[in-house]
């Protein structure tokens, strides 16, 4: 039988709380996140709790799910290294195709929705190869398509508007049934509150689990309880507040399938050799091609997906209007390109993740939805997003001078290599000596050195 050689932390240190958060977690991304619970409050203030009302919440995921949907996308594409701009034509051009192929073809809704997702895939693959193969910036390809794909659908509607089925909007658009006793509440968003509760819980106890029988450093007991109950508090909280719209309404559909979307690219790019490769490419394409990346098919990838989750967000927006229009997509790939950016993507590439985007987008979209609570005006809701973006990216550009690490990368620094003696010492128990640089550490050694009591 196997000895359990593993270490718990001990004790508390202020530096644990982070662990909280996720082990050794990204700074700037906590950051992020705390903006985006302090705009909330401001705005729950400041609209007198209509921003936390269940109408206003179940609006906020039906009104925004297809943008935060593009902002997955194209964190990949600029994890990547590129950008693409024909997101907002390309979305529009499957909408409108999607739409006059189930009025004047017959198709059925889910016929639809299957054509609209291989029509963004096949748009995709067009300009993947142009990227990936030919070699062609995508910056200019995708400049091109959203020309190409723009008059496209200016020519197979007509300039017209097309109606979307009943059926369609219901798929996509619409709410869980009520099913059970009369609670007060969505039953089966309750349920699904339940569902997500129970696999919290199980992964924390999991992964936990996993640690211990690697014979790792396990993290304090506290801060595993203390993270499953806020986890736990926050669901229960949005679960309640979905559950008790107006009767008929639930949690929306179109936000299940983009929280399902969200969890399956988290997976891929944290978890997978696609998503590896991904970060290799964008980090340094010259060293992920010596170590045997396929730089092209990486890059033929990312462009063919985004295209396929542009089309779905055209769907799904034309679900939300009841019909595809002329002027769909329009601006939309700069909330995406904004969301990934106040996310903590980098501009030149290798940097960002998928939850970091989505919670830059959940900033516009929180944004956008109070100031129109608020009643300010379109005109200068541009102006202060416009500010959002550039101040947000250029805070941590400003950080870093002359390609020295920023604020935040210090910090981190400095917080790994303390974490990491303090995982040697539990695990050897020898301390480990002050680096020489730290002129505190040297100081309190000397300090000890000197003092007879500390030696025996």
């Amino acid at each position: 039988m196997m000895a359990d050689n593993s270490t718990e932390q001990r004790g508390f240190r202020f530096g644990d709380v982070w662990q909280i958060f996720g082990q050794r977690g990204s700074l700037k991304k906590l950051g992020i996140l705390f903006a985006l619970v302090a705009i909330i409050l401001i705005f729950q203030v400041w609209t007198g709790g209509t921003t936390l009302s269940p109408g206003n919440a179940i609006n906020l995921v039906q009104a925004y799910s297809f943008i935060l949907l593009l902002s997955v996308g194209m964190v990949m594409v600029i994890i990547a290294g590129h950008i693409d701009l024909s997101v907002g034509s390309v979305a529009a051009f499957v909408g409108i195709v999607v739409a006059t192929s189930m009025r004047d073809w017959g198709l059925p809704w889910w016929g639809g929705i299957l054509l609209g997702i291989l029509l963004g895939a096949a748009i995709g693959a067009f300009q993947g190869f142009w990227v990936a193969y030919v070699g062609v910036p995508a910056f200019i390809v995708t400049l091109a398509g959203m020309l190409i794909w723009r008059g496209a659908q200016q020519w197979v509607g007509q300039a017209q508007t097309v109606a979307v089925p009943d059926e369609f909007k219901q798929a996509l658009y619409g709410f869980m049934p009520e099913v059970g006793p009369y609670t007060g509440f969505n039953n089966l968003t309750l349920l699904l509150g339940a569902i997500i509760i129970a696999a919290i819980i199980y992964s924390q106890v999991r992964n936990r689990a996993k640690r211990k029988n690697m014979e790792a450093v396990l993290e304090p007991s506290w801060v595993t309880v203390t993270r499953t109950a806020i986890l736990v508090a926050i669901v229960i909280y949005a679960t309640l507040l979905f559950a008790s719209g107006r009767l008929g309404t639930s949690f929306p559909i179109s936000g299940i399938i983009l929280a399902v979307l969200i969890m399956f690219y988290a997976f891929i790019t944290s978890r997978t050799r696609t998503g590896r490769h991904i970060y290799a490419v964008g980090g340094n394409r010259r060293a992920a091609q010596l170590s045997g990346v396929n730089d092209r098919r990486t890059d033929f990838f990312v462009m063919m997906n985004m295209s396929t989750l542009a089309g779905i967000a055209g769907m799904l927006w034309a679900a939300r209007a009841g019909a595809a229009g002329p002027a769909d997509g329009t601006g939309w790939e700069l909330d995406a390109i904004a969301g990934v950016f106040i996310g903590g993507a980098a501009v030149a590439g290798g940097v960002g993740t998928v939850m970091g985007s989505v919670i830059g987008g959940l900033v516009m979209a929180v944004l956008n939805n109070g100031l129109q609570l608020i009643g300010v005006s379109t005109d200068r809701m541009q102006i202060i997003k416009g500010l959002v973006l550039l101040v947000a990216v250029g805070i941590d550009v400003m950080n870093k001078r002359a390609g020295g690490p920023s604020i935040i990368g210090t910090m981190m620094a400095k917080m790994k290599a303390k974490q990491a003696a303090v995982e040697l010492e539990a695990t050897t128990g020898e301390a480990q000596p002050a680096d020489p640089a730290d002129p505190l550490a040297a100081k309190s050694d000397s300090v000890a050195a000197s003092d007879p009591k500390s030696t025996t």
